[in-house]
């Protein structure tokens, strides 16, 4: 075993496949008393070296479960990789004490962790994110191979047996069926009605710089040709349109009728005059 061990140390899935599944196959698989004295040694004794003998003589498990998963158009040495990860955190987690071989409890850790590299990498966009939708993904897709479009009377034997709402069914099934496409993929000069990627008729008029110095220039000529006409008013005026418009707590007419002293209508016939007069002065101006 030691020399079997020894090769598949040197070698990870990405960098030779083949040679590392002829490795692991090498590799001899525990009997029951080998696989529970390794169990024992690192569950009570946290022996490192047991707990890498039980992971390499299992790697060729791993690798038969990843194989199921080739029709997801990914990489198996990814998968495998993302298996060997679940069976690592299956040995860690491994109590002796149960009473089952370790490849009946580290199964659940191998397959979780290919489900989650398959769906945060098999689309862009993440086509399951609850439970419900993961389970659904994996069961609809394996139905998926051997049927079309669902029928009425199909979807709903679909719902029935995963235990979830016909529309459910079929908002997956739209997923399963879906594309994703580039946002600036290339166009077809040939054809009008060639796809054309956003990147090519959508515009964000709000990043041309050109756009953003005009308005800038314009708010701040607006400004200064404020203040200018604020300062040809009367200090009465300046101050009824500032407490009125130029301030976060805004005055009523009441409140600036008793600070003057005269009545609120005489406020507000003051503050129109001042804006007729600020509007005039601003107009010439520009």
């Amino acid at each position: 075993m030691g020399m079997s061990l020894q090769l598949v140390d040197r070698l990870v899935p990405g960098a030779n496949l083949e040679s590392y599944i002829q490795a692991a196959s090498r590799i001899p698989v525990l009997s029951v008393d080998e696989e529970r004295e390794l169990s024992e040694r690192l569950y009570y004794e946290g022996d490192v070296e047991a707990a890498r003998h039980l992971v390499l003589s299992h790697l060729r498990f791993v690798i038969h479960i990843a194989r199921s998963y080739s029709g997801y158009g990914l990489a198996q040495a990814d998968l495998i990789q993302e298996g060997n990860v679940g069976l690592m955190k299956a040995v860690k987690r491994f109590n002796p004490e149960y009473g089952v071989r370790l490849v009946s409890f580290a199964v659940h850790w191998i397959k979780a962790e290919i489900h989650e590299f398959i769906l945060r990498n098999w689309r862009i966009v993440k086509v399951a994110t609850t439970k419900a939708q993961r389970k659904l993904f994996f069961n609809l897709r394996s139905q998926k191979k051997k049927l079309a479009w669902l029928s009425h009377d199909e979807l709903n034997a679909v719902a029935k047996d995963l235990g979830v709402e016909p529309k459910v069914v079929r908002e997956m099934e739209g997923r399963l069926s879906s594309h994703d496409a580039s946002f600036d993929g290339p166009t077809n000069d040939d054809e009008d009605s060639a796809y054309q990627a956003p990147a090519y008729y959508l515009e964000d008029r709000r990043g041309d710089p050109a756009v953003q110095l005009e308005n800038s220039d314009w708010s701040e000529d607006s400004n200064g040709r404020l203040m200018q006409a604020l300062e040809t008013l009367d200090e009465r005026s300046q101050d009824i349109l500032r407490e009125r418009w130029l301030t976060d707590g805004k005055s009523t007419l009441h409140e600036l009728a008793d600070k003057y002293g005269i009545s609120a209508e005489r406020i507000r016939q003051l503050e129109k005059n001042a804006m007729k007069k600020i509007k005039a002065q601003m107009t010439e101006a520009a």
